[in-house]
């Protein structure tokens, strides 16, 4: 004698879901570095606008000027190398290892978006500085009046180290930027103390630099797949982080009583945005391949 089993019913299995719904939607990687770009050149355009263009924050960066250029040479000696520096051999320099870097690692492509990310952002320094941006006398006392946003010579020393994250290994990157970081808060420093540029030149130039090469970024980013979801806390501090720099530094100097300490606040503000603004390209910079040639064989 047979021994029915009971058979469940068809229609009480419970259709097995597909994988691919369960998994999460990744990260998009463009729209943060989008966010970043747009930040650094809001952040940009805020500095130029509070620091530059109102009686407020001329006359508390021409303060630091004017005590800078009283202030004995023993005083700065720390700041003196940056004077004898070359910037056109040194820069020059930087710019054969980077493409020199590209060719070791048989990347001529990589090299040339590199040099693209390194010369650009200094060509948009100087063209703006000389030829677009002007400083109205609208509080200047005794300071050089010329035009001097944003610096020259830390918008190089920013895309030099930026050049030098491009081409290097992505497993590199974050680790290039946290040991040349100092190296531009020097410069940036540097160039206040001597008397060169004021606060918003160097954050400026700063800002100026992260805002190209993440834009630049965010094109190659653009031709490889990426994820759909835009995380929301990322690119929130993409586009505010930039302007908080600015706040802060323009809060601080603000609120110096005295010129001597209104030296240091400039001093050490120009140091601390500089690897700020260095850290909050890092992020979104950190996952992008910049080879476009290796964009294209993986879309393909």
């Amino acid at each position: 004698m047979a021994v029915l089993t009971p058979q469940t019913p068809t229609s009480e299995v419970p259709p097995s879901a597909p994988r691919h719904a369960l998994a999460p939607r990744r990260r998009s990687r463009t729209a943060v570095l989008v966010a970043a770009a747009i930040g650094f050149a809001g952040a940009f355009v805020v500095a130029y606008l509070l620091f530059v263009r109102t009686e407020a924050g001329q006359r508390a960066e021409d303060g630091v000027v004017r005590f800078a250029q009283n202030l004995p040479r023993s005083t700065v000696d720390w700041a003196r190398p940056l004077a004898g520096l070359d910037g056109v051999v040194f820069f020059g320099a930087a710019g054969i290892v980077v493409v020199l870097l590209a060719l070791v690692r048989k990347r001529f492509a990589l090299g040339v978006t590199a040099l693209v990310l390194y010369l650009l952002p200094m060509a948009a320094a100087q063209l703006l500085k000389i030829y677009l941006l002007d400083r109205p006398d609208v509080g200047s006392e005794g300071a050089p009046h010329h035009n001097s946003f944003p610096s020259g010579h830390v918008s190089a020393a920013t895309a030099v180290l930026l050049a030098l994250a491009v081409v290097l290994p992505a497993r590199f990157r974050t680790w290039v930027l946290a040991v040349g970081a100092p190296g531009v808060a020097w410069v940036a420093a540097a160039t206040v103390a001597l008397s060169w540029h004021r606060l918003s030149d160097t954050v400026g130039a700063c800002l100026l630099v992260a805002a190209v090469v993440s834009a630049g970024a965010a094109v190659v980013s653009a031709r490889r797949p990426d994820g759909g979801r835009i995380p929301v806390v990322l690119t929130g501090v993409a586009l505010l982080g930039p302007v908080a720099v600015v706040l802060g530094g323009y809060a601080v100097l603000a609120s110096a009583t005295s010129a001597p300490a209104r030296f240091v606040a400039a001093l050490v503000m120009a140091a601390v945005s500089a690897v700020a603004v260095l850290l909050l390209a890092a992020g979104p910079l950190r996952p992008v391949n910049f080879d476009p040639s290796g964009a294209r064989n993986r879309l393909r």
